[in-house]
């Protein structure tokens, strides 16, 4: 079952023509990444940080169906599948909440787990493996 998000588009999200500005569609399925990882137990202060390993974005992409405005609430579905031992796929779908609720936006990352200092790939750590199994 995905895990799901909300927030609020605060004005700091939009661009000049009041829209939510194209990257900015990362930064909150980001958000949700974040959110999704402590509810699974995992100490984001201990995952973001060099301990050997991290876990770069490798490859993204993003389809925009409609604009989100300041003040739109828009619940973003998150769902992790495993690619390689060492690697894994997000799907995330970003609804403006109505309503009626209408789709907003279809992402998609990709991570890599590779040593800090050889850049060579590593097996995920098994709180992480288990959390892409969980998806």
């Amino acid at each position: 079952m995905p895990f799901t998000y909300q927030r609020t588009v605060h004005f700091a999200d939009t661009d000049a023509a009041g829209v939510v500005f194209f990257a900015n569609y990362l930064a909150i399925c980001h958000e949700a990444y974040e959110e999704a990882l402590a509810a699974a137990g995992i100490k984001l202060s201990e995952f973001f940080r060099d301990n050997g390993i991290v876990i770069p974005v490798s490859k993204c992409e993003a389809e925009y169906l409609r604009p989100l405005l300041c003040g739109d609430k828009v619940r973003v579905s998150i769902k992790p599948r495993a690619l390689a031992e060492n690697s894994f796929e997000i799907a995330y779908e970003l609804t403006r909440l109505g309503p009626p609720d209408k789709g907003a936006a279809k992402v998609r990352t990709e991570h890599v787990c590779i040593d800090s200092k050889t850049r060579a790939r590593s097996p995920l750590p098994d709180a992480l493996a288990q959390w892409v199994r969980s998806g």
